[in-house]
């Protein structure tokens, strides 16, 4: 048998090692590139920075792609059959439910939205923008924020002297239901309501968005874009293609004061008004039913306006101290923030509104006494309910002090209070940091004498609020007053109030003269809710912005109503009770100087139960600000007025927290 005789390989001489050319070389050699040779002589190469990097970013891509396939690939009802597999069934969304029991579409139905929630595109800009031509520039991926931060919020400014467009710039609203329907991809706003409506017959023939520009004063829109004159058309054509049914408006947040506007507008003579006549409301609007409404402003506008932050903003530079406020990148971020909604004069609609006889002194307010709860309530109680018969072990809040400078001044008696005037100081043109000179903001022509005058006032209550504002930022408030006001009205027949800068105050204006017209307050409630603030006057050389919340100020006990220098009350996390309520329950409940056709009012409130699971989304049982909206008890309430109810068919009034009890504690003239 032949044998295979095999080739023993041949060993190859050992190789000399690569001469060294010089120490220089070897050094540069070694700090491109780390070798180390394990025992079978193979090299290997110590990963950098860099490596790890993409391989990390390559990962997350990698996942994402893989979850976005399997979303896709999965049946749409699986999400479903997962949740309803861990809590039980699922209830039917109200227009499942309500189409089950015969209702039909009726009466045209207009949504307003609020402020920031509707979106605006680009028509002209400036070189900057090239490409963004009718691009989302508010809303939607809010991509722009990310690839040009200093151009969107240029073209995002209005002029600061008019409140109107800055040369060469026109920003737009979004046309139509796709406006609000969605804030961001998968961030719903009106389009949970939408599609509820749309299960009983309704469709974009009698469904309207009455988009507009948020930013503007209320009469602007009006001036620019003559928005008011197309909701009325817009109104007047629902109806007369609807056999005559009268419309059912549904107005969200800041569009609740737009429509108080509207009304008035509407009835008005030219060239002010829409020259409707006394009679239009009566003829075209069956009700209105507002959602979150700030009636009497927020306390968060307060601090947005004043030092550009509010409790989340105050937490992010408690945790990472000094990067909101240093130049990083050239992004000197709260700075932009404040001059860029310092321009908005909407904004300034948001004020407290009613002054000391709505939100209280140093010494008094109505919420006093109320206790905020850290344990979780049962699903019929809230805090506030909870707390108005129980007996508190937490020190009482002035809720009426809605600035203190120190926790102590927030806790002091009226006595105590050394305050020195703040109106007649001197202001300065020398300021802490100059470096803040490149994002001027009106904080520039105080000078550190005005500022300390401010921090010296000590507290101040809500009428001292409007003075501060006018002091801090008296370009913005000037134009601000030609188109809002804040007090109450002595006589509602005083010529003056014909003004369209009185028409968005409730407490400076009268209902139309409607009877069978209805009006609604539909909130949530059971939510910590911003009410009044503790201070510190702020001299770091980084900061361009001289006041801060005091995020030390906090209480550890879980009943506190302080909590990271806010003191907060019951609300929708936005809105405090008071200012969504008082007026259904008190101003305009029956005949009243602010109602004297007796209009009836009611008050829905919703206790806010948090999603049960993250499959939930942001649940259908919310009291949340925005997140209410897709809560199906809200959606069932509107639906039945819409198909032809009032407020018996929905039950009244629904009151979870102590608004009357509150309402009957403000003292004024109805």
């Amino acid at each position: 048998m032949p044998l295979i005789h095999r080739k023993k390989p041949t060993e190859k001489a050992p190789q000399p090692e690569e001469e060294v050319l010089d120490e220089g070389s070897q050094h540069k050699h070694h700090d491109s590139k780390t070798h180390k040779k394990s025992n079978n002589g193979i090299e290997k190469v110590k990963w950098s920075c860099i490596d790890s990097c993409c391989w990390f970013i390559g990962c997350v891509c990698v996942t994402w792609w893989f979850l976005l396939f399997l979303y896709n690939a999965m049946p749409a009802s699986f999400p479903q059959y997962v949740t309803e597999a861990i809590t039980g069934p699922l209830p039917d969304p109200p227009g499942v439910k309500l189409k089950k029991e015969g209702l039909k579409a009726k009466h045209p139905v207009v949504f307003i939205p609020g402020i920031v929630t509707g979106g605006l595109e680009l028509w002209e800009g400036k070189q900057c923008a090239d490409g963004l031509f009718r691009k989302r520039l508010w809303g939607g991926t809010f991509g722009e924020v990310y690839k040009r931060p200093l151009c969107w919020v240029e073209h995002m400014s209005l002029d600061n002297e008019t409140g109107l467009d800055p040369a060469g710039i026109r920003v737009r609203a979004v046309s139509g239901l796709v406006a609000a329907d969605y804030f961001a991809p998968g961030y719903f706003v009106w389009a949970v309501l939408i599609a509820n409506l749309a299960h009983i017959g309704y469709e974009e023939k009698n469904m309207y968005m009455a988009a507009y520009d948020w930013r503007l004063s209320f009469q602007n829109t009006e001036v620019r874009d003559q928005t008011l004159s197309r909701m009325k058309s817009n109104i007047e054509l629902m109806v007369s293609t609807n056999g005559g049914k009268k419309a059912v408006i549904v107005p969200h947040s800041m569009g609740v004061l737009y429509f108080l506007h509207f009304m008035k507008w509407v009835e008005a003579p030219a060239p002010m008004g829409g020259g409707g006549g006394p009679d239009w409301c009566a003829k075209h609007i069956k009700a209105v039913m507002n959602i979150g409404g700030p009636f009497l402003g927020v306390p968060k506008a307060v601090a947005g306006l004043f030092s550009a932050e509010a409790k989340d903003v105050a937490v992010a530079r408690a945790i990472a101290p000094g990067f909101l406020d240093t130049d990083i990148f050239r992004l000197q971020t709260l700075q932009h923030v404040m001059r860029m909604t310092r321009t908005w004069d909407s904004t300034m609609s948001m004020l407290p509104k009613g002054g000391d006889t709505i939100w209280g002194g140093l010494d008094w307010a109505p919420e006093k006494g109320h206790t905020c709860c850290g344990k979780k309530q049962k699903s019929n109680e809230t805090c506030g309910a909870a707390g108005e018969n129980s007996v508190s072990k937490t020190k009482p809040v002035n809720y009426g002090r809605i600035i203190s400078f120190g926790k102590e001044v927030a806790e002091a008696q009226p006595s105590e209070i050394k305050n020195i005037d703040f109106r007649g100081a001197v202001k300065g043109q020398s300021i802490p940091n100059h470096t803040c000179r490149d994002v001027w903001t009106e904080y520039h022509d105080m000078g550190i004498g005005g500022i300390k005058a401010i921090a010296e006032y000590k507290v101040y209550t809500t009428d001292a609020v409007i003075d501060l504002l006018h002091y801090v930022a008296p370009k913005m408030m000037a134009r601000g007053s030609a188109h809002f006001s804040y007090g109450v009205a002595d006589d509602l027949d005083d010529p003056k109030y014909e003004h369209p800068r009185y028409w968005s105050n409730p407490l400076e204006t009268k209902l139309p003269n409607a009877p069978e017209m209805e009006i609604y307050s539909l909130y949530g409630v059971g939510i910590p809710t911003e009410r009044a603030y503790v201070y510190k006057l702020n001299q770091s050389p980084d900061s361009c912005i001289p006041f801060h919340i005091l995020t030390s100020a906090h209480e550890e006990d879980e009943d506190s109503c302080l909590k990271a220098g806010v003191y907060n009350v019951d609300g929708d996390e936005t809105v405090p009770v008071l200012s969504a309520g008082f007026m259904c329950a008190k101003a305009w409940r029956g005949k009243t100087r602010f109602n004297p056709s007796g209009i009836k009012t009611y008050i829905r409130e919703y206790n806010h139960a948090p999603p049960a699971n993250l499959l939930e989304g942001r649940g259908t049982q919310s009291g949340a600000h925005v997140d209410i909206m897709g809560n199906f008890a809200l959606i069932e309430d509107i639906m039945r007025v819409a198909t032809g109810g009032n407020g018996s068919d929905i039950g009244l009034d629904q009151v979870h927290s102590g608004i009357f009890e509150w309402s009957d504690r403000i003292d004024l003239k109805l």
